[in-house]
Formats: C-alpha cells, sequence, structure tokens
C-alpha cells in the first residue's frame, strides 16, 4: 500500500515536472526504452584542487557535498590529473583515454606553424579529429555534454557552450513563438532565480573591480571581467544546470557538464582566495539540483560522479615580477647568439579569463571579445615563436645549429630568471616504463644540468604527491610533436610558482597542486587496485565504460534450473561483464565501508521486496549496489524472486550474487512450477548448507489459515576464519498466532536448538514483521541478544518503511558471547529507494577467530 502510493506519487511528479516539459516543448528525443539501463552523469569542476576542497568543506561551503560524504556513502579520493594539468589534456584522457593529447592550452602547430587555442572553434575541430582517429570508443556517445571542449561522441546539437557545436540552437528556431512564451511562464522561478543571482554577481562584481583597481590592476581588463565574470559563473552555470536536468529527463546515457566557475575566480584572484571560494556556493547547489534530478528519473537508473580536471597553483606573473613579458625576456637572452632570431610571435600573455565567454557563440559575444592577433603573427617574417598560457612556455624555431641545446637552455634561464627548462635529446635514447625506446630529456635549473627520470625528485620536490607519474608525464610532455624545442616551467622545487600569463593562479605544469585533482565517488566506485592508491583520467574513463556496459537483469535471464552456489562460483562463459558492483567487492573501499577485519563479521539483513524500489522499477541491480557499498561478509535477504512472470522471469538470487561475486543458497517458501518465491543467504566466505524447511502456518481456528503465505527458514553454516558461525535467516508471517508457532519452531530442537548448534556462534536475522514489544520478539531475547540493544550507547533505528523509516520489524538476534562493535541503518537516497524496507548492517566481534 505504502509502496504504491510511492510510486504514484513520483509518477505525478513526473507529469508535472519543468524539465519533462521543456524536452516535449523543444521537441527534443525522449528515451522511452531500457528503464532499467544505467546512466551517468559526470559532473566536473574546473581547476578545484584537493586541497582547495578539503577547506570548503572544512568551511562549510560546500554542503551538499558534505552531505553526499556523510549521507550518501560517497568517498573522496585523490586524483592525479596528469602532465600538462589542463583541461583539453583530461578532457581527452577520459573521453578517449589518450595521455598528454596536448601540450599545453596554448600551443603551435608544427605542421602548419598556427597557434592554436583550445576555445577556438578550429584548435578544437582539430585536435578532436586526431583523437577520433585513434579508434577509441568515445565516452560520450549518444550522450550529451555541457562547456566541453571536446563532444566525445556527441552529435552537434547535444553539445551546448563548446567550441564548435550548434547546442539548443537548432531545437529553439523550431519549437516556435508559442513554445517559447509557454517555456518561459513554465518557468518563471527559475528565470526569477537566475535574475537574482545576475544582480548579486554584479554586486559583487563591481566591488572586485575596485579591489583589482585599488591593487593597481589595467583598468580595462578589469571592467572587461565584469560581463565575463557574471556570464561564466552565474549565467552558463544556471543554463547548463537546466540543461543537464532536461537531458535526464529525457533519460539519455550519460552526460557530462564542466562547472567554470571556479577555476575563472580562481586564474584572476588566485585558488585560495576568497572570491574563488565563493562560486563554491552556487557550484555546490547545481550539483545538489542535477543530483536529485538524477536520482529521481523514472527513464534510468542516474550514477553521479563528481571530480575536477586540475588544480591551480597560487602564481605571481612572469611580467609583474621582471616588469616585462617573457617574449620579449626570451627574445633578448637569445639575441647574444650568433644566430640569434629577428623576431618572434607569441600568444597572448593574458591567460584565457577573457575567451571563456566566447563559448557562448552568437556573432556579437565573438565580436566583443575577440581573438587578438598581433601584427607579429600577421606578417609571418619571423621565425620564433613562444606560447606562453600558464606555468608553461613552449618556444618553436629555435634553429641555431651551431649552439647546442644545452647551451641554449642555461643562457634562457640565466638571462631571464625562468625556473626550469627542458628539452629533448634526440642524440640519447632512454628506456620507459613499459621498457620502450624514447629519446631522452634533459634541462637546465638554478643548480645546473638535469635530466629526466633520474633527476626528477630534485626538481619536481620529494613531497611531490604523484612524483613518478609526474616526471614520466613531464618527459612525455617534452617529446610531444607540438611541445616545440623547449618547454619553460613556470614551478620548480624550492621556488615559488611563477605563470607566464597574467593571472594569480595557473595550471597546466607539473606542480603539486595543479595536478591534485580529487574524484568523489559513490560507495561502490573504486579506483583500479593498481597500487598507486588514487584516480587519474583514464581510470574515470574504464570505470565509466564498465558501469554504462553492465547488463540490466532482464538481459541475464537464467536457464530454468535450481540455483546452487557452484553456480555462482564456477560462472558460464556467457556471463556478464564485470559491473561496478564486481568491481565494489573486489576493490578498497573507503573508510566508512571498509569490509570486516579477520575478528570483526559484518552481517547484513535485507528485505528486497521483490527488488521493486519505491519508484516502482524492478532492479537486482540496484540493490546489489546497496549491498555493494557496505561491503558485508554475510547478507541475508528476505522476499526475493525466482523466475517469477511478475519479475520478468528474473533469477533474483542468482543475478544479485552474481553481481556480488559471492556464493549463495536459496529457500523458496513458495513454489508454484518454475516459479519460487523466499529467502536467501549470501557470503563470500566458506559455506555449507544446515537446513532449509517450512516454518508452522497460523494455528488451525485462525482466520488466516487459508490466506497466509507460506514461511520458511535457511540455516546455513559459514566458515570464519576457523569459528563456525551457525547464520539463521527467516521471514515471518502477518498474525500474531503465526508468528508465535513460527518462533516456537526456531527455537526447538530442529533449528536454534539443534544439538548441532551446541557450543557455535547463532546468529538469526531476518523480517520478523512485529515490533520490539511483542510477545513473540521477547521469547527470542530470553535465547539470544538483540543487537540493536546490545551495543552500548545505540539508540535502535527503525527499517520500515523506508521513506520514513519509524518501525522497527528488521532484527540480527546474536549469541550472548559475541559482542556487537557497529551498526548501521543506511539512509541515503538509494536506500530509501531501493526497496520499502532500510538494510540492517551489524558489525560483530567473533571470539576465537584469527
Amino acid at each position: 500500500m505504502l509502496t504504491r502510493i510511492a510510486t504514484r506519487l513520483r509518477n505525478w511528479r513526473r507529469r508535472v515536472s519543468r524539465s519533462e516539459w521543456l524536452a516535449r516543448t523543444l521537441k527534443l528525443q525522449i528515451n522511452e526504452r531500457e528503464p532499467e539501463a544505467p546512466a551517468l552523469v559526470l559532473i566536473q569542476i574546473d581547476g578545484l584542487a584537493r586541497l582547495q576542497l578539503d577547506r570548503a568543506l572544512a568551511e562549510g561551503k560546500m554542503p551538499f557535498l558534505s552531505k553526499l560524504i556523510r549521507e550518501e556513502h560517497y568517498h573522496l579520493d585523490n586524483m592525479y590529473s596528469g602532465v600538462p594539468a589542463t583541461t583539453p589534456a583530461v578532457q581527452a584522457e577520459i573521453f578517449y583515454g589518450v595521455k598528454c593529447a596536448v601540450p599545453a592550452f596554448g600551443f603551435m602547430s608544427t605542421d602548419s606553424q598556427e597557434m592554436l587555442r583550445m576555445y577556438e572553434s578550429n584548435a578544437a575541430t582539430k585536435v578532436e579529429g586526431s583523437l577520433t582517429e585513434t579508434g577509441n570508443e568515445p565516452l560520450l556517445q549518444h550522450g550529451s555534454c555541457y562547456v566541453s571542449v571536446f563532444r566525445a561522441g556527441a552529435e552537434h546539437d547535444e553539445a551546448h557552450f563548446c567550441p564548435a557545436s550548434q547546442g539548443w540552437g537548432p531545437s529553439l528556431k523550431e519549437a516556435g513563438p508559442k513554445a517559447l512564451i509557454l517555456m518561459l511562464l513554465v518557468n518563471l522561478w527559475s528565470l526569477i532565480r537566475t535574475a537574482g543571482l545576475l544582480f548579486l554577481e554584479f554586486c559583487l562584481s563591481v566591488v572586485d573591480f575596485f579591489r583589482g583597481l585599488t591593487s593597481g590592476q589595467d583598468f580595462l581588463r578589469e571592467l572587461m571581467f565584469i560581463p565575463t565574470r557574471i556570464a561564466i559563473t552565474i549565467l552558463m552555470r544556471e543554463l547548463s544546470t537546466v540543461g543537464v536536468k532536461i537531458d535526464i529527463a529525457r533519460g539519455l546515457p550519460v552526460i557530462y557538464i564542466n562547472l567554470l566557475g571556479y577555476d575563472e575566480q580562481a586564474h584572476r584572484r588566485g585558488p585560495s582566495s576568497a572570491f574563488a571560494h565563493w562560486t563554491l556556493k552556487g557550484i555546490d547547489d547545481a550539483i545538489a539540483r542535477i543530483w536529485r534530478a538524477a536520482h529521481r528519473s523514472s527513464r534510468r537508473h542516474y550514477d553521479v560522479w563528481i571530480y575536477s580536471d586540475h588544480g591551480q597553483e597560487d602564481s605571481t606573473p612572469y611580467e609583474t615580477l621582471h616588469g616585462r613579458s617573457f617574449a620579449d625576456a626570451v627574445s633578448d637572452a637569445l639575441s647574444e647568439l650568433p644566430e640569434s632570431p629577428s623576431g618572434y610571435r607569441s600568444s597572448s600573455n593574458h591567460g584565457i579569463q577573457l575567451q571563456r565567454v566566447r563559448l557562448f557563440g552568437g556573432q556579437w559575444v565573438q565580436k566583443l571579445f575577440p581573438v587578438k592577433v598581433t601584427e607579429d603573427q600577421r606578417d609571418g617574417d619571423a621565425p620564433m615563436a613562444l606560447s606562453a598560457m600558464g606555468p608553461l612556455a613552449l618556444l618553436y624555431n629555435i634553429h641555431c645549429t651551431h649552439t647546442p641545446p644545452a647551451e641554449i637552455a642555461r643562457i634562457i634561464i640565466e638571462k631571464t630568471d625562468a625556473p626550469m627548462i627542458l628539452y629533448e635529446d634526440k642524440e640519447s635514447t632512454d628506456t620507459d616504463a613499459e621498457g620502450k625506446q624514447v629519446t631522452k630529456i634533459r634541462g637546465w635549473w638554478r643548480h645546473g644540468a638535469f635530466a629526466l627520470p633520474e633527476d626528477g625528485e630534485k626538481v619536481l620536490g620529494e613531497d611531490h604527491p604523484f612524483l613518478d607519474e609526474a616526471i614520466e608525464d613531464l618527459a612525455n610532455l617534452c617529446r610531444h610533436p607540438d611541445a616545440g624545442d623547449f618547454v619553460v616551467s613556470g614551478y620548480c622545487a624550492g621556488l615559488p610558482s611563477i605563470s607566464f600569463a597574467i593571472e594569480s593562479g595557473s595550471h597546466g605544469g607539473a606542480g603539486p597542486n595543479e595536478t591534485h585533482a580529487f574524484a568523489l565517488m559513490p560507495g561502490d566506485i573504486h579506483f583500479p587496485e593498481n597500487g598507486r592508491g588514487h584516480w587519474r583520467p583514464r581510470d574515470i574513463r574504464n570505470a565509466a565504460l564498465e558501469f554504462l556496459r553492465a547488463q540490466p537483469a532482464q538481459n541475464l535471464k537464467s536457464p530454468p534450473a535450481v540455483t546452487t552456489a557452484a553456480e555462482v562460483a564456477s560462472p558460464k562463459n556467457d556471463a556478464p561483464s564485470t559491473t561496478p558492483a564486481q568491481v565494489a567487492a573486489a576493490a578498497q573501499p573507503d573508510t566508512d565501508a571498509q569490509p570486516s577485519k579477520p575478528h570483526t563479521l559484518r552481517v547484513m539483513t535485507y528485505n528486497v521486496h521483490i527488488c521493486k524500489g519505491m519508484d516502482g522499477k524492478l532492479s537486482p541491480e540496484r540493490i546489489a549496489r546497496v549491498i555493494a557499498r557496505y561491503s558485508p561478509d554475510i547478507v541475508a535477504l528476505q522476499e526475493v524472486d525466482v523466475r517469477r512472470k511478475r519479475t520478468g522471469d528474473v533469477d533474483q538470487a542468482q543475478q544479485i550474487a552474481k553481481l556480488l561475486a559471492m556464493d549463495f543458497h536459496f529457500q523458496p517458501a513458495m513454489h508454484l512450477e518454475d516459479e519460487r518465491y523466499g529467502d536467501a543467504i549470501m557470503t563470500h566466505l566458506p559455506v555449507r548448507l544446515i537446513k532449509k524447511g517450512i516454518l508452522p502456518g497460523p494455528p488451525e481456528n485462525s482466520r488466516f489459515r487459508n490466506s497466509a503465505e507460506p514461511r520458511g527458514a535457511l540455516w546455513m553454516e559459514i566458515d570464519f576464519y576457523g569459528t563456525p558461525i551457525q547464520m539463521f535467516n527467516t521471514h515471518l508471517g502477518l498474525s500474531k498466532g503465526e508468528r508465535q508457532r513460527q518462533v516456537d519452531a526456531l527455537l526447538g530442537e530442529d533449528w536454534l536448538g539443534s544439538a548441532e548448534c551446541r557450543d557455535k556462534p547463532r546468529i538469526l536475522v531476518g523480517d520478523f514483521n512485529a515490533l520490539p514489544g511483542a510477545g513473540e520478539i521477547k521469547k527470542v531475547t530470553e535465547v539470544l541478544d538483540d543487537a540493536q540493544l546490545k551495543m552500548p550507547g545505540h539508540k535502535p533505528k527503525g527499517t520500515f518503511f523506508s521513506r520514513l523509516p519509524k518501525a522497527r520489524i528488521d532484527y540480527v538476534f546474536v549469541e550472548t558471547g559475541l559482542h556487537v562493535s557497529d551498526i548501521h541503518v543506511p539512509r541515503s537516497e538509494l536506500t530509501r529507494l531501493a526497496s520499502d524496507h532500510l538494510p540492517l548492517i551489524v558489525d560483530i566481534k567473533v571470539p576465537g577467530s584469527h
């Protein structure tokens, strides 16, 4: 009854959803198939380093992300962004699996001698074309993206605020004026809210404008920052958030959004500045709205992953320190050489802040914020070229054949006071980590010559969080065909970070903060066990592809055969590909969901309601994900269907066990031809079936005698590090007289009172359909202890109804000699949705286990 009411409420909510109305108004394609298929929303917080995220969480600036960690069982991991630590490089690795696809955000194509900046359409199109030629599957195929350099397989009209995309343009034109007016009226509150945010951000921008002037900043530049800040921090974020919610309502399989606001302010005022951290409040709110929309979706099972692409270093502009641009300094330094270049071409030293607004498209935006091309660039006569955006400067066309590269490197460092310079020594080779022969990378810094990888610890610092990987990636960057003749780094160990653009926060090099990103993942999604202990972009890609390829249980129907532990222990060749739940079962989980230590047994009892959630969807995968997030040693399930027509002929017990890589035994309380319904016990420990059977029904004179559902029990012996745990799982009846007879039977000599249980620890779990004060519960507690009452200082928690869990009818009863060390009744959005009961998880210290 309660389940039906909750399902109807969700359906009505969908009918009045503004996102649903917008999708239909704009005549966008809607997915009406595969409602059980997994789907993914990837949220990228651009430029937020792990250090700054930790500070924001501690100061309460991101309350929703804190809630995800605290209540929704998300775990916060380190992520290494790679070198260069730029958005295009990270996106290329996530979307296409290609490391170091570009040497920097801005660089020169050695083939065409053209300066490329990744916010420009031609540059993004050219690089993505080469990525497509690798043959790797683009991650966003059939999906959508917002504020992305690359489309990554998304159609042109599904790529929004991207350098080369159409976005909603065609749909808005086709919708017609009446539809657009209706769309505005339906979303009137959102428009009012956005207008309010724009006004607030305008006021803050004006305050920031005067602060910039008093600190000596350029008047025109500070003035131009006002509209770009408002556009990127508020308008682009709000429009993208609305777009993602529409795509969730449409049921797209994968959606990507990049939230730029923090990175924009961090470039300008510094990554730890108050203005940069102010934007995190709005980003946190946008994530909350997207997350709620994803978990209310009726078209797919959405997961939401949150990560940053890189961090930023607090930096000082080179021009501020030395009173001239780095391009001028290099030109002067090389003028002493016999074959000195007579001029140079240089990309802008003003960074990318004023150019990102071009992502809005439109002719007026392009004219207001043009890509500046200097006179030196136009004439094309000067052979030397320099691209300096952030802490990396790439030098091209240094044709000094009679001067060794080491001498040129020394001169540049000594004459310009740059921290470090690197170059590719094509005369000598080295062996990389994969055993391949590669060219040697050499360099120069304040202490003289060095080489990579052997001197990497000296130049990057022994306290670099990703030292070995950063050394390898920095060397590979120097080998990139478009990296130029010399790579100048604004970061090296022992010196403050320098940016070759006019900005207070920079990224793109190999610094410890700019390469130290984060990943906030659901409890059953973990980085691979490769010894690194952190994510990198390619790991996110692999995990996402694996998650999206997981098949719904309806596609994994089992033949009509008795499910046994052997079937799971020895899967057939056509077993499904590895799923996120299987990854979680094998991966190292976070602190709160650690697998039990050798002396601690984690037991979960869970009424799964035939895997039918509060949204009306049947999903054994969702139940498996709930279980996987808490890593129990033993799982006792009630209300499990096996090959019943009402649940799609799926063997739910077998499918859940396969997803968890566990052995299982199933006890059918009801058996109608091939259809069965009952209880199951699953575990990864050695297990032996002792007994399974039917419990007594209501008394003969009861009015429930002919209508009562059969009830059963399952008794397993589980070897827990040498201790034979006697595990009992049951689901008692609805009437009091029935439950009393069933409890008497369970406590009798055929079950818990059996001689085979003597001197062995017993655990009785299940759905007893009775409150703690009931006589049948009191009778059980005369023999075993109620775990929720046994743990000192613990306030017992209800498990039913999952949306409002006031009734405590699910129990774990333990032997008196066992110590209860912890209890969980998780009330996350996932557990409240997956079933009408919440799982009860008990950690038990077992004496004598070793």
